[in-house]
């Protein structure tokens, strides 16, 4: 079986996020299943309309990025209550020129993580109902975590076997959510 093409977008341009430590963890417990790709967002300009033609260089790399994944992973923190301004910023430029959409018919996730015991709850249904709009699959359920400095150690593993397993399980659920509509995805683009 064909390892599952997955996009990592960290919806965080903190340089020790916690975020990309979360993503990170669940790129490795995805194992031989996923070839994961981290998608940079920090270097995409603010987006405006009067930019789009042509694309900057980086928004262009963004797109091919996007495109060329089979699925999209995103770990966001909360800011505000909702996402990142980051993250917006990638979501309008991944959604733009008109008509040459990236978004369209991919599988998504999203998860994050905070010091708080709400975690991502809010900024995580918020991204929900726009990547809805953009027309991507989203997996369904909730999937926040308290972050804690020994959940995650510096090779990326989780030693605690019960987040360890929440973990797990989130991200086999992805790749079965993901691998079911691939045949779909493979004909749309046909």
């Amino acid at each position: 079986m064909a390892k599952l093409k997955l996009g990592v977008i960290v919806g965080s341009n903190r340089r020790d996020s916690i975020n990309r430590k979360l993503a990170e963890a669940l790129v490795k417990l995805g194992g031989g299943a996923v070839d994961a790709n981290f998608i940079q967002i920090d270097d995409l300009p603010m987006y405006n309309q009067d930019n789009e033609q042509p694309v900057p260089s980086a928004v262009a790399r963004f797109k091919s990025e996007v495109e060329g994944s089979d699925a999209l992973l995103f770990v966001t923190p909360e800011h505000s209550r909702s996402i990142p301004a980051v993250l917006k910023n990638a979501i309008d430029w991944g959604a733009r020129p008109w008509g040459k959409t990236s978004w369209p018919n991919k599988p998504a996730a999203v998860i994050g993580t905070s010091g708080g015991v709400i975690s991502t709850a809010v900024a995580q249904q918020h991204l929900k109902a726009v990547l809805g709009t953009q027309g991507l699959h989203v997996l369904g359920g909730e999937a926040y975590i308290q972050f804690k400095p020994e959940m995650i150690d510096g090779e990326a593993s989780v030693p605690d076997e019960t987040v360890r397993g929440f973990l797990k399980a989130f991200v086999d659920r992805f790749i079965d959510f993901a691998g079911r509509l691939a045949p779909a995805r493979k004909q749309a683009a046909a």
